[in-house]
Order: structure tokens, then C-alpha cells, then sequence
């Protein structure tokens, strides 16, 4: 049984732990506010942005079936088949988030499995993704890296990236680039997403009225050569800002709920010392009374 002394140790250590969790989920929370105004104020770009891409890409496509030429679109746009795979995998750069990390590392061990025996690159962002990347057995080539950017996400970083995974596959050393990641839904649920960056799927729509009444300066298709690397970056840089707020409303869920642990524990702990000393207790009692019954007989 242990003392009286070991049992005050251990509360006075799970105190000390609970201090530092309940620090940390106060930490996460406000870098979390902040992370969260980021990426509902980038979302409306990335959408717009999307929305104008697809639109023009359509107009391109519109003008040479009117026309009566093949039609021809920007490289982004050529499905070029699954034949030389890349991955972006944003994870975070460490521990004591919940289920953060792992959920993204079995998401990229099934993209890795559906991929077996093709020559995958990957592109990865953040410590524990970068280092699961090097301990796969012939695992991926890596294409770049990206390490100690959360929480401080900048646009710098996606433009990093976004040149690294541009490069590779206009130079076709990767002929589809796949991001997984984790979305931030809310402060209790984030939700792992596999989604497809390049190439960008052809836009389907009217063609034989898309572009009336428009007109373009220098030209719809320089407009759309000139926009489509910035639309990569701010798909990337909105992955990126997804990633930081979710890490983070992971990683407050995680500590409040280690700091609620550590309540519990230190609740029974000290039940256990009352109950021993209660028991050291009556025990002296009872040697006392045996002690005075012996002396009285």
C-alpha cells in the first residue's frame, strides 16, 4: 500500500500537470479565435477565385468549339492520368492534439496503399508528416517540405509550396497532385478531406453562350495563364489556414479534456488519502484502547 507521502507526491504532481494542460488550452484557444477569423475571411476568396478559374476555363473551351478547332486548355486542365502521383500532406508540427495527427497519417497510409507499386512524391508540411514520410519503408521521394510554420501560417508559405508542386508538374515528374488535410467544421469537429488539386477537372457547362457580353483585356487566355499559379497558391494557402485552425481547436479539445482527467485523478487521489489516513487513524485508536484495557487488567 502506498504512503501518505507517495499519495501527496502523486496529487502534487498531477496538479502541476493539470496547471500546464489548462495553460495550453487557454494558449490554443486564443491563437484558435485568431486561426478561425483567418480562414472564414479567406474562404469567400478561394471560392470567388475558384468560381472566376472555372468560368474562364469554360470560356476557353467555348471559343474553340465555336470556332471549330480542337480544343485546347492550359496544362492544369490535362487529365494526364494517375501514373506518377504526388501527395501534399499538411499535418502538424506536434504532439498533444487528440486524434489529430494519427487520423491524417492513416488517411495518407491508404492513399499510399491505393498507390502501391507507382512512383509517389510528396510535398510535407509539418514535423510529424515529414518524419512518418522518412520512416515508410520505400516510401514517397520527397518534393519539398515545410517545417515550424504553425502556428504563423503566412501566405509566403503557400507560395513555397505552391511553386515546388507547380514546377514538378509542368515539368510532368507528377502528372496529379492530391492534398490531404484536415478541414476545420467547428471547435468540437475537424474532418480529414483527400481532395484533388491538379489537374483541375474541365468545367462542364453552356458553352454556347459562355463569354456573351464579356470582353477581356489583354486577352481571356493570358488572364487565365496569369491566374491560374495564384489560384494554386490560394488553394494551398486555404488548406494550410484549414489545417492551423483545426490543429488548434484540436489541441484546446484535447487539454480541456486532459485538465477534466487530471480533476478526476486528483479527486480520487485524495479520496485514497483520506480514506488511509481515516484507516491509520482508527488503528492508533484501536492500539491506544487495546493499550490502556491491558494496563487497566
Amino acid at each position: 500500500m502506498a504512503s501518505l507521502r507517495e499519495i501527496r507526491s502523486k496529487i502534487k504532481s498531477v496538479k502541476s500537470t493539470q496547471q500546464i494542460t489548462k495553460a495550453m488550452k487557454m494558449v490554443a484557444a486564443a491563437r484558435m479565435r485568431r486561426a478561425q477569423m483567418a480562414i472564414l475571411s479567406s474562404r469567400p476568396f478561394a471560392v470567388k477565385m475558384d468560381a472566376t478559374i472555372r468560368d474562364l476555363a469554360l470560356m476557353e473551351v467555348a471559343a474553340d468549339i465555336k470556332a471549330g478547332r480542337e480544343v485546347q486548355i492550359h496544362p492544369f486542365f490535362d487529365p494526364r492520368g494517375d501514373e506518377k502521383p504526388a501527395l501534399v500532406l499538411i499535418t502538424a508540427d506536434k504532439g498533444l492534439c487528440g486524434a489529430f495527427n494519427s487520423n491524417l497519417l492513416r488517411a495518407s497510409i491508404d492513399y499510399l496503399r491505393r498507390n502501391g507499386g507507382k512512383k509517389v512524391v510528396a510535398a510535407a508540411v509539418g514535423r510529424k508528416g515529414r518524419d512518418f514520410l522518412h520512416r515508410v519503408k520505400n516510401g514517397p521521394e520527397l518534393l519539398t517540405e515545410l517545417v515550424g510554420i504553425f502556428p504563423k501560417v503566412a501566405f509566403a508559405h503557400a507560395e513555397l509550396l505552391g511553386k515546388a508542386i507547380i514546377d514538378a508538374y509542368l515539368e510532368g515528374r507528377v502528372s496529379k497532385v492530391t492534398v490531404i488535410y484536415n478541414e476545420f467544421k467547428s471547435v468540437a469537429s475537424q474532418r480529414v478531406v483527400e481532395t484533388q488539386l491538379l489537374p483541375i477537372p474541365v468545367p462542364a457547362g453552356d458553352h454556347e453562350h459562355a463569354g456573351e457580353g464579356f470582353s477581356f483585356e489583354p486577352g481571356r487566355e493570358k488572364l487565365l495563364e496569369s491566374l491560374l499559379p495564384r489560384y494554386i497558391k490560394a488553394q494551398l494557402y486555404r488548406f494550410l489556414l484549414e489545417s492551423q485552425a483545426a490543429e488548434l481547436a484540436a489541441r484546446m479539445s484535447a487539454m480541456d479534456a486532459a485538465s477534466k482527467n487530471a480533476g478526476e485523478l486528483i479527486g480520487g487521489l485524495r479520496l485514497r488519502l483520506n480514506r488511509q489516513r481515516q484507516a491509520i487513524i482508527t488503528r492508533e485508536i484501536a492500539e491506544l484502547v487495546g493499550g490502556a484495557e491491558a494496563l487497566a487488567s
